[in-house]
């Protein structure tokens, strides 16, 4: 290792780094917050049914997700080595890895979507039920193109480039609300209509960064031979970070499937104030969001380069970043709250559940949902994947579900009850984190 190499990142180079995921995910996120508001004019079962079949979707995209993570985290070690032979191989096996996968979750869906809708929210109403089927069908076919997408991105953010993703995101997103505004409002196609523009939209990002990794990116580029053709220790590399981040994120979505089973008996009102008040959450949890990314790449690559006094300091300011931005974010989220409710049009029933879930979210979000979901993307960039799988599925199964049954059920507090069971899982993961985290061990991870 060069003695004279620069240091890796700089302010400024994480700031370049930060602020295009921060734009790509407050992107993505507005404007899914007007896709719902156009959706909402279509009744509140348009809503419910998109909500449902979306709580499903999130537990693919989030296995998917977790399998780019591992590339992602394996690229940057190779960059941070500087081992560029490596990381182009790797780009070339995480894009083959999630083509092949979400293409194999698309026939599954294609098959059993009406059979998957009945097994895991049982009996629904009958015009919640037809929004979800159709929407369930034309949205699967877009899952390929996500595998695409997830990867592309994350070989670009590896490298400290994240304002490709971002472009590519408002591509995507532009078309989806475009699309969306003509087929709904235009053709008056209704929940069809959202799904369509949702599939063709996520097609034209794929492709679009595909593009750009082709003509952008000659280092990590793709090419027939680390594309096409399998390499089996490359892929059991990105797999050993891909898989428990996997069983992770399923097991966390699955955990959140049988809430939301639970939430649908609970009726409409309670299945659109819980879409809702998620969309909306996940909004000012962005920053943070940004962050959790951010950490990804600048450990992975501080990792690689073998430098623990330097993986520390990153750690530790990445770590201040993300407590300091979320509280900023859910302060505002208090004062926005009221205008923010009113787009929706909501009857006074909804608008009511949909408030006190939002205000108390708010609240614990200040002081544990960085802590919660943060700190542990320290861990994993750095290797310690099992860990965090092992916390976050006993959290999720002990604190969250249990609690929610008990509180949700029991005491009769509803939907209530089951963000209340959300609050105590953050409690319990944030002082699990932060004690790893803190004992620092993490950082002398030794890379091969």
């Amino acid at each position: 290792m060069s003695e004279n190499r620069t240091v890796l990142f700089d302010r400024n180079k994480m700031i370049r780094l930060m602020l295009p995921i921060l734009g790509e995910q407050f992107l993505a996120i507005s404007l899914g917050l007007f896709d719902s508001v156009m959706v909402a004019s279509c009744g509140e079962a348009a809503v419910s049914g998109i909500s449902l079949v979306d709580s499903i979707s999130v537990l693919f995209i989030q296995i998917l997700s977790a399998l780019a993570t591992g590339g992602a985290v394996i690229i940057s070690r190779y960059i941070g080595q500087d081992h560029k032979g490596h990381a182009k191989l790797a780009s070339g096996q995480l894009m083959l890895v999630l083509v092949t996968s979400s293409l194999g979750l698309m026939l599954i869906i294609l098959f059993s979507y009406r059979f998957l809708i009945v097994i895991i929210f049982g009996k629904i109403e009958a015009d919640v039920m037809e929004s979800a089927v159709t929407y369930f069908f034309i949205s699967a076919l877009s899952y390929p193109a996500l595998g695409a997408y997830n990867a592309g991105a994350a070989v670009f953010r590896s490298q400290g480039n994240s304002r490709i993703s971002l472009l590519a995101s408002l591509v995507m997103n532009i078309f989806n609300l475009g699309g969306n505004a003509l087929l709904i409002y235009g053709f008056n196609m209704g929940v069809a209509g959202a799904a369509i523009a949702t599939t063709a939209s996520r097609f034209i990002a794929a492709f679009a960064v595909i593009w750009f990794l082709q003509k952008k990116n000659p280092v990590l580029a793709l090419t027939p031979k680390t594309f096409f053709i399998p390499d089996p220790k490359m892929i059991k590399r990105i797999l050993s970070i891909g898989i428990p981040s996997g069983i992770e994120n399923g097991m966390f979505q699955i955990g959140k499937l049988m809430l939301a089973s639970m939430i649908s008996g609970f009726g409409t009102v309670a299945i659109t104030a819980n879409a809702i008040g998620g969309n909306v959450s996940a909004f000012f949890n962005v920053p943070g969001s940004a962050v959790c990314q951010t950490m990804l790449v600048v450990i992975g690559q501080a990792v690689g380069y073998g430098d623990r006094k330097e993986t520390l300091r990153y750690g530790r300011l990445l770590h201040r970043i993300g407590l300091i931005s979320e509280f900023a974010a859910q302060s505002l989220h208090l004062i926005l709250l009221r205008p923010i409710l009113l787009l929706y049009q909501l009857s006074d029933a909804t608008y009511f559940e949909t408030a006190r879930l939002l205000t108390t979210c708010a609240i614990c979000s200040m002081f544990f949902w960085a802590e919660s979901f943060c700190t542990p993307n320290i861990l994993r960039a750095a290797g310690k994947v099992k860990y965090s799988m092992v916390v976050s599925t006993f959290s999720m199964w002990v604190f969250r579900i249990g609690s929610a049954i008990i509180l949700a059920k029991v005491f009769s507090l509803g939907v209530l009850g089951v963000w209340i069971g959300m609050y105590i899982d953050w409690v319990f993961r944030a002082a699990a984190f932060y004690g790893s985290y803190r004992r620092g061990r993490w950082a002398g991870v030794t890379v091969e």
